[in-house]
């Protein structure tokens, strides 16, 4: 875990918000059929939903961890949120799975793995410190193929995790009331982006880029839009139940 993490502070009004498109730059993430990269859905679906909280919210500040397509090491992507304080942290991805007939949304925590499918979605986003200089000095050592380093790095982040639900079971309901997506709910993981976290964190798993209908669906800028509405719709409800 890292030496030292500046924790935010006690106080419950979100002053400061990071967002995070997963992937970027020469790690393109998932793809689908017809060749769309998760990179790229997750980076216009985190600027329109920085967009929808600018809009709503002028005096909350937006910090991204990359605009553009390039590669941001996880490190740097947490550090970002603890070097300003963020009150919290949404990280943006899509999904994928051998079989094409998966689709729906999924939010994750930090927090023990309930069941191998879990714990393989947290390895394949985790693996991608494999392509960093250094990740095992970066990472004290951490192995992204160990379960036992998962499960370790879930406790490090217990006294956020009250909240990451809270904010996680409210995306989902919204993709599931607003949306209309099917929802296979709030999961917890060992995600190498949000342990390093020092405030309420989540990973939304927005749709199954494997999915033909999906690929289409979050590719348009329809979709797009959509999701970044229920995200903001849910960020809106989280805001106003903990500073109330």
């Amino acid at each position: 875990m890292p030496d030292s993490i500046a924790v935010t502070s006690a106080s419950t009004n979100i002053r400061t918000i990071v967002l995070d498109a997963g992937h970027g730059g020469k790690d393109p993430g998932c793809s689908g059929p017809s060749g769309v990269r998760e990179k790229n859905i997750a980076l216009k679906i985190v600027l329109a939903l920085g967009k929808k909280i600018k809009e709503e919210y002028p005096n909350i500040k937006v910090y991204y961890t990359r605009q553009t397509d390039v590669f941001v090491n996880l490190h740097e992507r947490s550090a970002i949120a603890n070097r300003n304080r963020a009150n919290l942290f949404i990280s943006v991805h899509c999904n994928s799975h051998p079989s094409k007939k998966f689709k729906g949304t999924e939010t994750y925590t930090m927090g023990l793995h309930k069941t191998g499918e879990n714990l393989d979605v947290a390895k394949r986003e985790n693996s991608v410190i494999l392509q960093e200089k250094d990740y095992r000095k970066t990472y004290n050592g951490f192995d992204p193929n160990s379960p036992l380093a998962h499960i370790m790095m879930a406790n490090y982040q217990s006294a956020f995790m009250n909240n990451s639900l809270k904010f996680a079971q409210k995306i989902e309901r919204q993709f599931k009331r607003y949306s209309e997506r099917n929802s296979y709910g709030v999961k917890q993981a060992g995600f190498l982006v949000l342990w390093e976290t020092a405030m309420p964190s989540v990973l939304v798993e927005v749709g199954f880029l494997t999915n033909p209908n999906e690929e289409e669906y979050l590719s348009s800028s329809d979709g797009q839009d959509e999701v970044a509405k229920s995200i903001f719709r849910a960020f809106k409800s989280y805001k106003e139940e903990i500073e109330n």
